[in-house]
């Protein structure tokens, strides 16, 4: 469900949102404020690894659950649960789930939404 009031904001349910998948094991929600996307990971266990990229946005990864290993400009680093992960703006960097794990992943300014419906 998303609600708008001007004055109050935005809500959205995020539950409510077809997931994506950009690639095996990896099933994200997306969500756009004015400047920021949000991506909600729901992460399998054995999922592919996300190759070495880099895009212009800035990206902080936050694992809520599991544990991943995040590469940003050749240094890796395992992320657990409360762990923060900030990735500047045009850095190559990679991610590699360790374990079934869940992440909020924020892009700075918007990053359009990737990946095919999770469903197909």
């Amino acid at each position: 469900m998303t609600s708008t009031d001007p004055k109050r904001g935005t809500f959205i349910d995020t539950s409510a949102i077809e997931p994506r998948s950009p690639i095996p094991g990896w099933a994200g929600r997306f969500v756009n404020s004015e400047n920021m996307t949000f991506v909600y990971w729901d992460v399998e266990d054995g999922a592919q690894s996300i190759h070495e990229h880099e895009h212009i946005q800035e990206e902080v990864w936050h694992v809520i659950e599991g544990e991943l290993e995040v590469t940003i400009d050749g240094v890796s680093r395992k992320a657990r649960a409360g762990s923060v992960a900030i990735v500047p703006p045009n850095t190559r960097h990679s991610v590699r789930a360790l374990s079934r794990s869940r992440v909020i992943v924020v892009d700075y300014p918007i990053r359009e939404a990737f990946g095919m419906p999770a469903s197909e």
